[in-house]
């Protein structure tokens, strides 16, 4: 049986074991004493009836009924049920029993060997003990010495003592186990009212540890306002009050924090493309100078123009980040994810004609809802990653497939009718699944440090990634962007590597009819 959980459960189960243990115990002591208060009334019944009956029995004579003025052969003078038997050399010579009615006389027992042993067993020192015989049940027996050295033994039946004991039993066992009853569905509701301001604690707790606290704006749940702080609990629910009241404050400025610095990288970006257009352009316009310009001037230039385009690329980035942060929605239109894969493995032969890429395609397109230019960019950043941290020589193998829903079929089989793998049946099959884009590189890998925040901003690899594959350092702000962009189309992004393997899947929902 396994044991409550619940704070209420487990106060309740221990009232009413404790309640339990308590009448358990006024339940044997009253038993017992009753036990021990009637059994020492007996035996102040035996010495009181002394040995008159069994001494009657020393010479083995009848008793008379109906003799009044003989003291020792009066039978009337005897309880009914009262045992008397003598014993001489250890043996049993005769036992007889008082019988019951309204004329009494006596009632010659056989015993058994076994009577017998536990006759002859009894101490001679006036004292009742409590002793069974197989014929009559339990009694309470005296032995005394005789005058002729022989053994007298009085008893009488235990039977009025164990009747009232038996039923005091069974009146504390209905009596408590009523009480018992009735103080656990007391004790619970007892228990459950005086836990309420609790329960609230946990249940507001509970909405809390629910609600999005990593971004964005966050509206926390009404405090408990539990209005005696002096008890346990009112003291619990104050605490966590004001420690809700600071986790509010905390995030409302990491809220404003994030929006102006937001604001700040979207307004920079904005404004800086301007600028950086015109010195590219100025740089452009200046080498076009149909004058002879010495030559470390035009290169000078030309590293403007390259730095210009350069820093004209990471401010596009910036400002795309900055819009997906603000939540900006994007291009929501139909993408052929394949044709999107084919043109980017093209454009990324001619950019590493020193790589090896491998394409594995399903014979089918495969249709995500999107936006095709920043869906481009994903698979653009993802190439020139394999690419610019692989060196010369490298496998990029890139695979594109649609996983089916929990539950569906895998396909159609031979003679089949249409599989669409779905549980709405809709027209293409693909409502629910989803689009599974690889990008597998047999290069060195992804350091170890980097890879729990290779998709944050500014994150850049170490020279044991790059070196010897010719390509810079970028921004960092590739794989983020990649992460950022797959999140706004409700999709997810994911990095497994080892060295001579690395791989990126990216997960989008695939389109549906």
């Amino acid at each position: 049986m396994s044991l409550p959980r619940t704070l209420r459960a487990r106060l309740t189960a221990g009232l009413v074991v404790l309640l339990a243990v308590s009448c358990a115990a006024v339940g044997v002591a009253a038993v017992v004493e009753l036990n021990g208060f009637l059994t020492g009334r007996l035996d102040q019944q035996l010495r009181a009836a002394g040995v008159r009956f069994p001494a009657s029995l020393e010479h083995g004579a009848p008793l008379p009924s109906d003799h009044d003025g003989d003291e020792d052969g009066d039978t009337r003078r005897q309880a009914a049920g009262t045992f008397g038997a003598r014993l001489a050399g250890g043996a049993v010579t005769n036992a007889a029993v008082v019988a019951s009615g309204h004329d009494a006389g006596t009632v010659s027992v056989s015993l058994g060997a076994r009577d017998a042993r536990r006759l002859a067993a009894l101490p001679t020192d006036g004292e009742g003990r409590t002793t069974e015989l197989s014929t009559l049940g339990d009694y309470r027996l005296m032995a005394t010495r005789g005058r002729d050295g022989d053994v007298l033994v009085t008893g009488l039946p235990m039977e009025s003592v164990e009747a009232a004991v038996h039923r005091l039993e069974l009146v504390c066992a209905v009596v408590f186990g009523a009480a018992l009853a009735v103080a656990g569905v007391a004790g619970a509701l007892w228990v459950r009212w005086s836990l309420r301001p609790l329960s609230r604690v946990a249940a507001t707790a509970t909405r809390v540890s629910e609600l999005p606290l990593s971004s964005g704006e966050v509206a926390l749940e009404p405090r408990v306002r539990e209005g005696d702080p002096r008890s346990e609990v009112g003291r619990v629910a104050g605490a966590f009050d004001a420690m809700l009241g600071h986790v509010e404050d905390a995030l409302t400025k990491r809220h404003a924090s994030e929006e102006r610095l937001r604001s700040f990288a979207a307004d920079a970006s904005h404004e800086l493309r301007t600028p950086v257009a015109s010195i590219r352009g100025h740089a452009e316009l200046a080498l076009l100078h149909p004058d002879p310009v010495p030559r470390k001037v035009v290169r000078a230039l030309e590293r403007i123009e390259a730095e210009a385009a350069r820093m004209g690329e990471v401010v596009d980035d910036l400002l795309l980040l900055a819009r997906l942060d603000a939540g900006r929605p994007l291009e929501r239109r139909r993408v052929d994810l394949t044709r999107l894969v084919l043109d980017a493995v093209t454009d990324a032969q001619a950019a590493g004609p020193g790589h090896r890429w491998a394409l594995e395609l399903p014979e089918e397109p495969v249709t995500v809802p999107g936006d095709a230019h920043r869906l481009h960019q994903v698979l653009a950043n993802l190439l020139a990653n394999a690419r610019l941290h692989t060196p010369e020589g490298s496998t990029v193998t890139i695979s594109l497939k649609t996983d089916a829903p929990p539950g569906s079929a895998a396909g159609p089989g031979p003679g089949d009718g249409p599989a669409d793998g779905t549980a709405d049946g809709t027209a293409d099959g693909t409502a629910g699944r989803t689009a599974v884009l690889e990008v597998h590189d047999d290069g060195p890998g992804v350091a170890e440090d980097l890879r729990s925040k290779v998709f944050e901003r500014f994150t850049r690899a170490d020279r044991r990634r790059t070196e010897g594959t010719g390509g810079g350092a970028g921004a960092g702000l590739g794989l983020s962007i990649v992460a950022a962009v797959a999140e706004a189309h409700g999709g997810s992004v994911g990095l497994v590597s080892v060295p001579g393997s690395t791989t990126f899947t990216v997960r989008l929902p695939a389109d549906g009819a």
